[in-house]
């Protein structure tokens, strides 16, 4: 399981072209170990990505851009977003505001993700229904076949 991975005897060597593939969801949890802001999914700096490169130099650029875009795209951290005012550095220190468009934004994004999941659930429901019917026409097309069979096969 992912949780129990060391992460440091992994990361030993300094070269980039020697780097370990760190996974985007392991580099997250690292994060969220390290650092409050993550743990507890407040908006994040704007910049954030500099100040993360500087104190964990042994993450890939690539890798840190996916797990950023992952946890910035969830709907936990667009519900913090939503309701924010501040946004929050590493250790967890005030480091900006979150304005209105972008509270605006983490809204309509929520909106939209809910209304997507509705309308895939509606669908696979209606998709159900109409098996179910089919199904039962076709028991109904059989019993009629086997009254028929019954009656007139004697």
């Amino acid at each position: 399981m992912r949780h129990s991975m060391t992460f440091c005897s992994a990361m030993t060597a300094d070269t980039p072209s020697s780097k370990p593939a760190l996974e985007p969801r392991a580099l997250l949890q690292k994060l969220q170990t390290a650092s409050p802001t993550f743990r507890d999914c407040k908006p994040l700096a704007i910049r954030i990505d500099t100040a993360i490169m500087e104190r964990f130099p042994e993450f890939e650029k690539k890798t840190l851009r996916s797990a950023l875009r992952m946890h910035t795209a969830s709907t936990r951290y667009l519900k913090a977003m939503e309701r924010a005012s501040e946004r929050f550095d590493l250790d967890g220190n005030v480091a900006g505001e979150v304005t209105e468009e972008q509270r605006a934004h983490a809204s309509t994004t929520l909106k939209e993700r809910f209304a997507a999941v509705a309308k895939q659930q509606r669908a696979k429901r209606e998709e159900e229904e109409a098996a179910r019917k089919k199904e039962e026409a076709e028991r109904r097309k059989h019993e009629k076949l086997q009254q028929l069979v019954s009656k007139f096969g004697k």
